[in-house]
């Protein structure tokens, strides 16, 4: 086998990974009784009788039993670390395969992100800082940005001329890892909506149902929350710095710093948004509610600016591969 065809064995393999890795999340997020039960939701609406024998899972009643949903979660765990692993392997054999720094395309920037939002991830859990169960979702979207990236597949080759300059290494990995560590945040706001959404049906007496009753099993919303705005916080001055960097790059390439590019106006739409996130989230208690929505819309405009101006607008950053 080619150095090109041991990469996309090993991209395929994480993908593989990866879905049994979000299988096993799904088995603990769903049987684990340490996670929020339905006795307290029925608690927060003045049930007069919330007695654990009324719950399946409480009353032993579960397929799988909570000892085994937490083998199946540390089994997801593992599996996770080998996927990940798998993916940087993926990455490291098409940089030995082509002889030059792996961001050469959209399909290669795409598998970059996925590698930086699943680190992100493992240092998350590995520090203790979210439950593990919560890897359902951080797999399942960052399953589905490598799906993504199939559609733009790219074979290894060299790169274009006008990326090939050691400014690829700073700015391109500065705004991957800033894009994966912020896909990561964007899973956390829209958690915490869920969470908060669900709270809110359930004070109310109101009937939840799918898909907010998933939010049953996560963890406070303020938590939730409070974790969005840390990782906002971290990774708001690589993106700041990622976009410096590029300008610099500009105007040693093209002799200026700024031409109002389509990848250019989109990469400063998006720093603005979330920087109104920032400003939002340390505000009022109106603007702070408001803020979840803010970081969801920065991620939108993000995929927003690697999609559709990648492949759609004509411009000096059009270097799609595809």
């Amino acid at each position: 086998m080619t150095g090109a065809e041991v990469a996309n064995a090993l991209f395929v393999a994480t993908i593989l990974i990866y879905a049994g890795a979000m299988f096993a999340y799904a088995v603990e997020y769903a049987f684990d009784k340490r996670a929020p039960k339905r006795a307290k939701r029925l608690a927060a609406v003045g049930a007069e009788s919330a007695d654990a024998t009324d719950d399946p899972v409480a009353a032993n009643e579960a397929p799988i039993s909570p000892a085994a949903a937490r083998g199946a979660g540390r089994l997801g765990l593992i599996l996770t670390f080998l996927g990940t692993a798998a993916l940087a392997a993926s990455i490291v054999t098409r940089v030995v395969h082509t002889g030059r720094w792996p961001w050469g395309n959209m399909f290669e920037y795409t598998v970059g992100v996925a590698l930086a939002g699943m680190v992100t991830w493992l240092v998350l859990v590995s520090r203790g800082s979210v439950p593990r169960r919560l890897g359902l979702f951080a797999t399942f979207a960052v399953t589905m940005v490598l799906g993504t990236s199939v559609r733009v597949y790219t074979e290894a080759g060299p790169l274009v001329p006008a990326l090939d300059s050691y400014w690829i290494v700073i700015h391109v990995t500065a705004a991957i890892t800033a894009s994966g560590i912020l896909l990561i945040g964007c899973v956390f706001a829209i958690l915490h909506l869920l969470k908060r959404r669900y709270d809110r049906q359930v004070s109310d007496g109101k009937p939840v149902r799918f898909p907010l009753n998933v939010a049953e099993r996560l963890p406070d919303a303020t938590a939730l929350e409070r974790m969005t705005f840390k990782i906002h916080v971290f990774a708001f001055p690589l993106l700041t710095f990622g976009i410096i960097a590029g300008s610099v790059w500009a105007h040693l390439a093209w002799g200026r710093y700024w031409a109002w590019d389509p990848k250019e106006v989109w990469a400063f739409i998006a720093w603005v948004v979330y920087a109104a996130y920032l400003h939002a989230r340390v505000s009022g208690r109106s603007a702070k509610a408001n803020a979840p929505w803010i970081a969801i819309l920065g991620y939108a405009v993000m995929l927003f600016n690697l999609t559709a101006v990648n492949l759609v607008f004509d411009g000096l950053h059009s270097y799609a591969g595809v």
